[in-house]
């Protein structure tokens, strides 16, 4: 049994973030904060400096998001992970990225405790090393592995958990601080900006046609004319977007239809 406390490094771009973690720590004797970071960058410095055990990792972050930060770490240096965000959609690539644990924002200090915990006991059981090269691998062979744009999203709906592909979303509506998902016959509302889920999406599929709606291309059934030289936007469940004349261009490249 190892008694030296396990070292912390929380990497998160707000400040309140961070010193909520730090709070839940500062009575734990097992546990050694050795730093922050409120960036990508800084957090990869901070690794190679302090040599963390583990790290609270915000995956949405400027400049440098957590899962590219993690492909810019030395192997030898990777510490084990917990995820920590407001968007409940990137648990699956987190899990994938064989992390500890998962942290949804706004979490309480009983389901921080639980993460901890798990991560005491990992690290300190008699396998802990054996465990981490392991995890290490594992975890830069699924970076290596990881498509560019998202593929799916995770969806909390009546108590249990959706699991939905982005190929199969018709078109993506922004309304204030949420954007809903329209996929055949289902709905679904999840709290994200549209600009910060737009940047995850693959630009040969969805186009942004408006100030607030996204489609997928391959499930827009018309493009109308109108009388003042505006365009509307039909898809094949029948609903109708206006085509802003500062995102048409896009939509016309994207399609193959000359622009005049």
């Amino acid at each position: 049994m190892n008694d030296k406390p396990i070292k912390v490094l929380i990497v998160d771009d707000e400040p309140f973030a961070r010193k909520y973690i730090r709070q839940m720590l500062k009575d734990d004797a097992e546990v050694e904060i050795v730093g922050e970071a409120g960036n990508g960058k800084r957090a990869v410095r901070a690794i190679e400096e302090c040599k963390p055990s583990l790290i609270f990792l915000d995956i949405q972050m400027p400049e440098m998001d957590g899962f590219t930060m993690l492909n810019n770490i030395d192997e030898a240096n990777l510490p084990f992970i917990i995820f920590t965000t407001a968007y409940e959609e990137y648990a699956i690539r987190a899990f994938e990225f064989h992390a500890l644990d998962y942290l949804l924002k706004p979490f309480d200090q009983t389901r921080f405790a639980v993460a901890l915990e798990h991560a005491k006991k990992t690290l300190r059981g008699d396998k802990a090393e054996w465990q981490q090269s392991l995890r290490i691998r594992e975890l830069l062979e699924a970076i290596g592995a990881k498509t560019r744009f998202l593929e799916r999203l995770l969806i909390k709906q009546n108590g249990r958990i959706v699991f939905l592909k982005m190929s199969e979303v018709d078109w993506i509506k922004a309304d204030d601080k949420y954007i809903h998902l329209h996929s055949g016959n289902s709905r679904h509302l999840i709290r994200q900006t549209l600009h910060s889920l737009k940047s995850q999406l693959d630009p040969l599929r969805f186009v942004q046609i408006n100030r607030s709606v996204m489609v997928n291309v391959d499930s827009i059934k018309e493009l109308h004319t109108m009388f003042n030289g505006d365009h509307e936007v039909q898809m094949i469940d029948g609903t109708k977007f206006s085509l802003s004349r500062s995102h048409r261009n896009a939509l016309f490249e994207l399609l193959g239809k000359p622009i005049g």
